[in-house]
């Protein structure tokens, strides 16, 4: 826009407005508004109907689709099923400097139905200037109805961008389907569920991987083809990035999850969990954010409202109190099972199994039988 949209009265000729032209698709909303004007002079267009005319909603769900490692983010394959639900087909979009091997990978994907590769460094790291400015020419040109994305890092930084360039409302990791436009969503801390409908044009959802199953990674065929859009951002690069490296799972992908709360006493009493790990096997150890901003672990292993979102098929609570915002990070597991010496203790309220009992006592001689079971 090179001037700002008005409120235009019922006799005003918006074609003597002045405004940058995008797409040809202007004119032609030009002139229905202007006939629409002719034939029923009272009725009324919003101005925000014109910021978002290139959101035809006709063109399907597209899906950004991230990678880890070369393999297929979980959450974004949890988008993929989610993208499912809200109707039409779906558009996987790769970006990358090695997005080609991805993007067979996401030819396969169960309900994914065409496949678009944009392929360069400008994607590097999924750096979210760039894959916004991809996004935005995308929708141009094709005019999707969703713009989905995982509640991942990544996914969390650029959805909000696009929706800020397209001038619609964004919906927030969303935990549940009910329609094309009309989605569920937690709020205070898990304690609620909100339902939102979005009206705009093009609806941008991230998605919260823990509520959705990721979709199968085989039974797909589709076909994959050029992006034919740019999105190389001249303000950001990607320069580098520090991961810290761990052999044991990652904590959102792990079947089985324990976490240690302000019951053990340092650092190194974690051991006692790493041991009962080790025995279980596909095993990650979190922690509650009382711990972490203790500092007797690092931030990544937090879980929580605040940190990261769980829901393992065993979730086992040590020394955790069941603070409401430990909760919403948790209580989705399929199992949940509590070990804390209060018999008062609030994680005891959402417990499928229960222990009354010191941890320093239990925890080892759990572990013991475990490895003795072997």
């Amino acid at each position: 826009r090179t001037a700002p949209l008005v409120s235009p009265s019922p006799t005003d000729d918006l074609s003597a407005t002045p405004c940058h032209r995008i797409s040809p698709s202007f004119d032609a909303m030009l002139a229905a508004r202007n006939a629409l004007r002719r034939t029923a002079p009272q009725a009324r267009v919003l101005p925000a109907a014109f910021s978002r005319f290139y959101s035809s909603g006709g063109g399907g769900t597209l899906v950004l689709v991230e990678g880890v490692d070369g393999e297929l983010n979980a959450g974004s394959l949890s988008a993929v099923t989610a993208a499912k639900a809200m109707g039409g087909s779906v558009t996987a979009l790769v970006a990358g400097p090695d997005a080609g091997a991805l993007a067979e990978k996401a030819a396969k994907v169960d309900g994914v139905s065409s496949v678009l590769k944009a392929e360069g460094d400008a994607y590097k790291g999924f750096l979210a200037e760039s894959v916004t400015q991809l996004v935005v020419a995308l929708q141009e040109k094709h005019g999707y109805s969703h713009i989905v994305a995982g509640a991942t890092a990544g996914g969390k930084n650029v959805i909000p961008r696009i929706a800020g360039v397209l001038d619609v409302a964004a919906v927030s990791d969303i935990t549940g389907v009910k329609g094309p436009d009309t989605f569920e969503r937690t709020m205070y801390a898990g304690n609620a569920v909100q339902t939102v409908k979005a009206t705009d044009g093009v609806k941008l959802v991230s998605v919260r991987g823990t509520a959705f199953e990721p979709a199968a990674k085989e039974g797909g065929s589709a076909a994959v083809a050029e992006a034919g859009a740019s999105g190389a951002s001249e303000v950001s690069s990607w320069e580098s990035a520090q991961l810290s490296k761990s052999d044991r799972p990652d904590l959102t992908a792990a079947s089985v999850v324990i976490s240690g709360g302000r019951g053990l006493k340092s650092g190194d009493d974690f051991k006692l969990l790493y041991d009962l790990a080790d025995q279980i096997g596909d095993a990650a150890v979190g922690a509650s954010r009382a711990v972490v901003d203790a500092g007797l672990v690092p931030n990544e292993m937090q879980i929580g409202q605040t940190g990261k979102i769980v829901a393992p098929q065993l979730y086992m609570a040590v020394g955790l109190s069941g603070a409401v915002q430990h909760v919403a990070g948790m209580k989705d597991s399929k199992t949940i099972v509590a070990v804390n010496k209060d018999p008062e203790a609030p994680i005891f309220q959402i417990a499928d199994f229960g222990l009354v009992a010191d941890l320093y006592k239990a925890v080892p001689e759990l572990t013991e039988k475990i490895k003795a079971a072997k």
